[in-house]
C-alpha cells in the first residue's frame, strides 16, 4: 500500500476521523507514515496544551508573519482547486483503497486543515517559547541576609542635604546607597572605623556622588569592632591614609 496522504494524516492527527482498517494495518508495517503522523499529533498536542495560558506577551512577530503567510496560502487554493478539475483524468492505474467519507471533504477543507496545523504549530512554539523565557526569569534569585545596616549622615562641613544608607550584606558586600554628596576635586573612599582605637581600613571607592554601589569585604571582619562606616573626600596625592575628610558617617546595627 503506497504511503498515506500528508492530508489524511492531518485529519487523523486532529482526530477528525479514526483509522480505517487498511490504514491501521498500514501504520503498523510503515515507519515513515508512523513517524509523520506521531509528529502531527504532537503539533496538535501543543496547541492544546496552550489554551489554559493567560496574559502572556504577543509571540515574536515572525510567528504571525507564518501564520498570515499560511492563511494567504489557503486563500488561494479555490483556484488551483478549479485548476486541477480542469485536467483531463489521469490514465488508470493502481486502485488505491479510498479513504472514509468522513475525510473525503473538499479539497478547501482538507488544505485548511494542513494549513490550521501548521498555523498552530507556529503560534505554539512562539508562546511556549515565551512561557519558558518567562518561567525561567519569573522566579526572583534568593537575596543575601542583611547583617547589619546604618543610616549616613552628613559630618563636618558637609551640606545637610547629604545623605545615605550603608547595608552589610551576607554575601561579604557592602552595599551603599548616598545622595547629594558635594563634588570633590578627587575622589570618595569608603571607611570602616574602630571608635574606640580610630583604627581603620578602606573597603573601596565610590564612583559617583548619588546612586548606589556594591563593595566587597574581607569574609572576617568583626562588625561589632569595626562598626562606624565612613565617606570621606581624598585627594590623588597617593596618599593611602584617611584624608581627615568624612563626608558621610554612620553606626552599624544588627
Amino acid at each position: 500500500m503506497p504511503h498515506l496522504e500528508h492530508d489524511r494524516l492531518v485529519f487523523l492527527a486532529l482526530g477528525e476521523s479514526e483509522a480505517a482498517g487498511g490504514e491501521s494495518a498500514h501504520l503498523e508495517t510503515c515507519e515513515h507514515c508512523r513517524a509523520e503522523l506521531a509528529t502531527l499529533r504532537h503539533v496538535a498536542g501543543l496547541g492544546a496544551d496552550t489554551q489554559g495560558l493567560g496574559k502572556l506577551p504577543d509571540p515574536p512577530e515572525h510567528v504571525w508573519q507564518g501564520i498570515v503567510t499560511e492563511i494567504r496560502a489557503a486563500e488561494e487554493l479555490p483556484a488551483l482547486a478549479e485548476r486541477r478539475a480542469a485536467r483531463p483524468p489521469a490514465e488508470p492505474g493502481p486502485r488505491v483503497t479510498a479513504a472514509p467519507a468522513a475525510a473525503r471533504g473538499g479539497a478547501r477543507w482538507r488544505r485548511w486543515a494542513v494549513t490550521a496545523v501548521t498555523a498552530t504549530a507556529a503560534a505554539a512554539a512562539g508562546v511556549l517559547g515565551t512561557v519558558a523565557v518567562l518561567r525561567s526569569d519569573d522566579p526572583d534569585p534568593p537575596q543575601p541576609a542583611v547583617l547589619a545596616s546604618a543610616a549616613l549622615s552628613a559630618y563636618g562641613q558637609t551640606p545637610k542635604d547629604a545623605a545615605g544608607d550603608a547595608r552589610v550584606l551576607g554575601d561579604n558586600r557592602l552595599h551603599l546607597h548616598v545622595t547629594n554628596l558635594p563634588e570633590v576635586p578627587g575622589y570618595y573612599e569608603v571607611w570602616l572605623i574602630d571608635p574606640g582605637t580610630m583604627k581603620m581600613f578602606s573597603v573601596g571607592t565610590l564612583s559617583k556622588g548619588s546612586g548606589d554601589e556594591l563593595l566587597p569585604m574581607p569574609a572576617n571582619v568583626d562588625l561589632r569592632t569595626f562598626s562606624v562606616v565612613d565617606i570621606s573626600a581624598e585627594q590623588y596625592d597617593n596618599n593611602t591614609r584617611h584624608s581627615g575628610d568624612s563626608l558621610l558617617r554612620g553606626t552599624l546595627t544588627s
